[in-house]
């Protein structure tokens, strides 16, 4: 498996995230972009050190519990986006 292969599925999931943010599905998108966190979180925590790539910041516990929490934090955020449309105006 290349080196930066889970890194770079965090960041396609993060662009599909804001891709659908931008297509005005707010909650969906949002959603994905704390998906992302969740999946950069089991990565880090299931790869070895060496394997973790661009995702190893800091010591491995406080990535795992870095990424997941704020993973969580923006699921749950999401989930409070109201499903009003977006007028400008």
């Amino acid at each position: 498996m290349p080196l930066h292969l889970p890194m770079a599925m965090v960041l396609l999931i993060a662009g599909l995230g804001m891709a659908w943010m931008m297509a005005e599905h707010w909650r969906q998108g949002t959603a994905l972009i704390g998906g992302s966190l969740l999946v950069a979180g089991v990565s880090r925590a299931l790869l070895p050190e060496d394997r973790a790539g661009l995702l190893a910041v800091r010591s491995q516990g406080v990535d795992v519990l870095c990424y997941l929490g704020f993973g969580v934090l923006v699921v749950v955020l999401a989930s409070t986006v109201p499903r009003t449309p977006f007028i400008l105006g």
